[in-house]
């Protein structure tokens, strides 16, 4: 903002940018709220909550277009510069984020109906784990942002890999399940979708963590990010 601003507008203006706060907060409280139910509709083989996750996307589609408007607008009448220009071009990466991880859910949910018609080949705790730190994780990173702690955001950062970890573990054990008996492809092949979804979402808390720190620290995470996904090099028959 110019030096010269009164404080009528510089006010207006910090509340713009407590709103922007604010929608991103809304937007990834509702894509926590999609992740936990898409989860406990497979968990539950509850297919009214699955079909009712499918109903809710498209209220996350409609949060990312307003926080992408409301950004524009900001960048067109504002002006801004340094750490403000650095919240606003990151609210509508971490938007795209948000608006990928409710996808992700969605087809979570999807699947989850079709697993529910077909025998339960498998115990689902490492799913539940695994949604629990999902959600732990993208909790944390839109709490770093509305509290602009770099900190807490590279603490989400360092967290992926036991999330990694859990995925390989279901991608061994569900490989192994289609291999001893043909009749269980279908459930397993959905469960293996559904697990890599949960990764992905993982991965996308990661990255609002990334721009949190951006945001912050006005530098990017230049090491490498911690993974543990190793699934494509795994060898069908060879558990390790």
């Amino acid at each position: 903002m110019p030096q010269e601003a009164s404080p009528h507008i510089v006010r207006s203006y910090e509340g713009e940018l407590r709103r922007l706060r604010e929608m991103i907060a809304r937007m990834g409280g509702l894509a926590e709220r999609q992740v936990a139910d898409s989860a406990q509709a497979l968990i539950r083989r509850d297919t009214d909550l699955a079909a009712e996750v499918v109903r809710r996307d498209a209220e996350l589609d409609q949060m990312e277009r307003e926080v992408e408007q409301f950004c524009v607008r900001l960048l067109a009448l504002r002006q801004p510069m340094a750490a403000d220009l650095r919240l606003i071009i990151a609210a509508m990466k971490i938007s795209s984020d948000l608006e990928r991880i409710g996808d992700y859910a969605r087809n979570g949910a999807k699947r989850a109906i079709v697993v529910a018609q077909q025998s339960l080949i498998s115990s689902l705790n490492g799913f539940e784990r695994m949604s629990e730190l999902v959600q732990e994780n993208l909790r944390s990173a839109i709490d770093a942002l509305v509290e602009e702690d770099a900190e807490k955001a590279d603490e989400v950062w360092r967290s992926d890999e036991p999330i990694d970890g859990i995925y390989n573990g279901i991608f061994r054990e569900l490989l192994t399940f289609m291999m001893e008996d043909p009749r269980n492809i279908t459930a397993a092949t959905h469960l293996l979708f559904i697990a890599k979804n949960m990764e992905r979402i993982g991965d996308h808390a990661t990255n609002i963590a990334e721009r949190v720190h951006f945001v912050v620290r006005g530098e990017q995470v230049t090491a490498d990010r911690p993974k543990g996904d190793d699934s494509a090099s795994a060898v069908a028959g060879a558990p390790r």
